[in-house]
């Protein structure tokens, strides 16, 4: 498609038909898919949603809202871009997204610090990093392309 100049409405709808017809249709996921647990068999899942929500007894630790909120916003971009250089593959552009985001939520994780841990679960743990035990959930981020 690069380099090529439309004129007309009828060139614009098919470049445009050829270009939805390369793309195809499909979804990326990311985040804990289903499958991944802890060698107790608790879900990566559940964790996760403790920690982002919180509980009676522990405060919310938003990795990925405040991922989603950063990121999001320049999605569309990407994706338009990957297009582009992919040839408007399809499954190639949502391969490279659920990548991209997978980092972005990994790094998410890695960069979170606030709330801080209680003293009791710093000294359980003998670190101070929040959202980070045994790096379970940090490693089960995952992605899946459906086409």
């Amino acid at each position: 498609m690069a380099g090529k100049t439309l004129s007309g409405g009828d060139g614009l709808d098919k470049a445009l038909a050829d270009i939805a017809t390369r793309m195809g249709g499909g979804s990326v996921s990311v985040g804990f898919l289903a499958g991944a647990s802890y060698p107790d068999g608790t879900p990566v899942a559940a964790v996760a949603f403790w920690n982002e929500y919180g509980g009676p007894e522990r405060p919310p630790r938003p990795f990925f809202r405040q991922m989603i909120a950063k990121e999001s916003p320049g999605w569309a971009f990407k994706m338009g871009k990957l297009a582009k250089l992919t040839n408007y593959d399809g499954a190639k552009v949502l391969g490279l997204m659920g990548e991209d985001i997978k980092g972005a939520l990994q790094k998410s994780i890695n960069d979170f610090t606030t709330p801080a841990l209680a003293q009791s679960t710093i000294h359980a743990k003998g670190f101070a990093k929040p959202l980070i035990d045994t790096s379970v959930m940090l490693n089960s981020i995952a992605y899946e392309v459906k086409t």
